[in-house]
């Protein structure tokens, strides 16, 4: 049995993965595949795959080109989800602001350098002509420290996946003031790359695995109230979600691959452009 570490965030776009481990088809096709939730999200996870602490990560685009244009220790095999993710601009419950134009140079809260909050809120302030040099950060780690970070008022908006966040805005402890999706496939699958060189093989098949279900995901008898109850939705919600989502069994192509990049460079996100074959690789 060959054991493989793959990491990724706590919500409902990777149900595919767990159903395949709780199913037992990893594990038919000899391979022990040990999932980590990471709540701290992409920012985390680029940590984890340059450390070895995980063989793959399912992790946001923009997030993880990012980080290995400054080291390439890792490579972009697949998109996993090629919708893009709605970010839900969000404040206290009770602050006093009410739309997106209220929250010019007021201070972002992000779970770190480099996480999708973190490079999101800065294309966000693009978006609405905001000087982007005038935001502030407030590094909140995860989805409860942004919960205290902003009932406390030590910053005013937090950005994050906006169904993950529905419930809080249901009970009042966030409002949501607005959405900015991203302009590009949300997640990818990114593996280290000393664990591709020795394992292309079982990496081609675990891919093979996942995108199996992810072909047919949709058509699973009741998987709307499967991903309901597991997440802790509402139903109504899950289902438009799961309208707007679609899941990928292709690589990133190198347009999208450019349009990421360029942007990052265009904000000044990123100081160096890398080659599309020296971060996207064929499996």
């Amino acid at each position: 049995m060959k054991t493989v570490k793959i990491a990724g965030v706590p919500e409902h776009f990777n149900l595919p993965w767990h159903m395949c481990i709780e199913n037992g088809e990893f594990n038919e096709a000899g391979i022990d595949l040990q999932w980590t939730d990471v709540p701290e999200g992409t920012g985390k996870m680029c940590q984890m795959l340059r450390d070895g602490a995980t063989d793959i990560a399912i992790i946001l685009t923009e997030g993880i080109i990012k980080d290995l244009t400054e080291d390439s220790h890792s490579s972009i095999v697949q998109v996993f989800v090629k919708s893009p993710l709605i970010w839900g601009i969000h404040v206290d419950g009770k602050a006093k602001y009410n739309s997106i134009s209220d929250l010019e140079n007021k201070i972002a809260a992000i779970s770190r350098f480099g996480s999708g909050s973190h490079l999101m809120s800065i294309v966000n302030a693009e978006k609405n002509n905001w000087n982007i040099n005038n935001i502030q950060f407030e590094i909140v780690n995860n989805l409860d420290g942004a919960i205290t970070s902003l009932s406390e008022g030590k910053s005013d908006y937090f950005m994050w996946e906006k169904f993950t966040t529905k419930p809080l805005v249901d009970n009042g402890t966030f409002k949501r003031v607005g959405e900015c999706p991203t302009p590009w496939p949300c997640f990818v699958i990114a593996v280290r790359n000393e664990f591709l060189a020795e394992n292309e093989n079982t990496l081609a098949l675990i891919l093979e695995i996942i995108n199996t279900t992810t072909e047919e995901f949709k058509q699973i008898p009741s998987i709307d109230r499967t991903l309901a109850t597991r997440y802790h939705q509402k139903l109504e919600d899950i289902q438009q979600w799961l309208s707007q989502t679609q899941w990928s069994q292709n690589n990133l192509d190198e347009k999208t691959f450019d349009k990421v990049q360029n942007k990052l460079s265009e904000l000044a996100i990123i100081s160096k452009k890398a080659a599309f074959t020296q971060i996207v690789k064929k499996i």
